[in-house]
């Protein structure tokens, strides 16, 4: 095993690598901004370096003094967490040059997949249904009316090399169609540096369904679906699993597909593949080549340690797990603790946590890196810590994970903690009658 880790990252993820890395026995290395000398994973790590001041592109997206700060400490490979540079191709083209295990896929492999109009090529190729569309980028307002008119209002207008709602606009009808295809190529543009955008059909009611893969040269597994479809304008605050709405039949062809079509790209390390699901089908969304936020819940239905194996996939090339070895146990949910207040259209809430008790207790889980005195910084992602809850069954799963929320004591920032209790004790979620445009349309928050 690798004898020293760099984590390229921050916050709760940074903390949950070096745990890993501790039960491996592997020294790690803490990058962080001059904000963050004070964080939990600095305190954590083996070693620490100063990458650069507060704003992410002088030391998050900082290649040069990432790669300056493995040098510096011997490093031998380079975890990318998730967000910032974890799916940056050329990031890990630079780590490969420099003689550094990337943990991740190879980076033609995340250049593929990343680009969200060769992915869609890609599934297609390999026999999952894909959303009715464009085949490719849509380079003219002409061309797009051209695609909207066969395929029918509404329509969706995304960003090629995006994610997280940015670059992404519905088009209930032709006279919105102009504007709204020349803002989505400028957002592109401005957060992902490339303005392709491609149009799909849009769905009015679907649920937002993924599968965790792992993979290496010798085999592909899978790892079951988790349901994301507790959502606020494309972005997920809740995540469970066994998906409720899947069959026994469904799950098992959505599930045998992605592991048929992970395995024919030559994909190696842990990934997910997310899918858009509606009136019993399922159509492929995009791939996801790093670790994923949710991946706790994941985790505690199976036993696995999905970090460790990804590691241990970065090492040797192949998976030590065989299909037959992933067994899932009862149901988990897990809700993202964020520094925002819902009163306030969801602005963040930086500043000092003053008071901290964290939930513990029987299936009971906090992934975080926060604690009494710790400062939640304005300039970052306001996810601060999630909660994770496993019961024998969804309904105890719910009562669990409200019982911990009880227990959450957060004091000196706004939190999500109570909108989580709302959500969780509302009826639509009790009978898990909802789609990922539920708590935009309730506007209960």
């Amino acid at each position: 095993m690798f004898k020293k880790v760099l984590i390229a990252n921050r916050g709760e993820i940074a903390v949950r690598i070096i745990r890993a890395c501790k039960e491996w026995g592997i020294s790690t290395v803490a990058v962080h901004s001059d904000v963050d000398a004070n964080s939990m994973h600095v305190r954590l790590a083996d070693e620490s370096v100063c990458i650069g001041s507060h704003q992410a592109q002088n030391s998050y997206l900082n290649i040069s003094s990432i790669m300056s700060a493995a040098n510096l400490t011997n490093s031998e490979a380079i975890h990318p967490g998730y967000g910032f540079l974890s799916e940056n191709a050329h990031f890990a083209s630079v780590v490969k040059e420099h003689g550094i295990k990337f943990i991740g896929p190879d980076s033609e492999i995340i250049k593929k997949m990343g680009d969200k109009i060769e992915a869609k090529k890609i599934a297609k190729k390999n026999g999952i249904p894909v959303i009715e569309g464009s085949d490719g980028e849509v380079s003219s307002v002409n061309d797009a009316k051209i695609i909207c008119n066969k395929i029918g209002y509404p329509v969706l207008i995304k960003a090629s090399g995006g994610g997280g709602g940015k670059g992404m606009k519905i088009v209930n009808k032709e006279n919105e169609l102009e504007n709204l295809y020349m803002t989505a190529k400028l957002e592109a543009k401005k957060y992902f540096n490339n303005d392709k955008v491609y149009i799909e059909k849009y769905f009015k009611n679907p649920r937002h369904i993924e599968v965790q893969i792992l993979s290496g040269k010798n085999r592909t597994i899978h790892l079951h679906e988790r349901d994301c479809s507790v959502q606020r304008k494309h972005q997920k605050l809740i995540e469970e699993t066994p998906s409720p709405v899947l069959d026994d039949n469904k799950r098992s062809e959505l599930l045998s597909k992605t592991v048929e079509m992970v395995e024919k790209i030559g994909y190696e390390g842990a990934g997910t593949v997310e899918y858009i699901y509606e009136n019993g089908e399922f159509y492929f969304l995009e791939m996801n080549t790093r670790l994923q936020v949710e991946h706790p819940v994941t985790e505690v239905v199976t036993g696995i340690d999905i970090v460790k194996e990804q590691m241990y996939i970065a090492y040797s090339g192949e998976t030590a797990l065989n299909q037959n070895d992933i067994t899932t146990r009862g149901h988990a949910i897990e809700c993202r603790i964020n520094a925002e207040d819902p009163s306030k259209g969801f602005q963040p809430s930086p500043g000092k946590i003053n008071v901290c008790h964290q939930p513990s207790g029987f299936r009971t889980r906090v992934d975080g890196s926060i604690f009494q005195g710790a400062n939640i910084s304005p300039h970052y992602d306001s996810l601060i810590c999630k909660l994770i809850c496993h019961g024998r069954n969804r309904k105890e799963a719910i009562q669990r994970i409200l019982r911990s929320l009880d227990e959450f004591v957060i004091d000196g920032i706004t939190t999500t903690i109570n909108l989580h209790k709302i959500i969780l004790n509302h009826k639509k979620f009790i009978k898990s009658d909802f789609d990922v445009n539920w708590l935009d349309n309730d506007k209960f928050y």
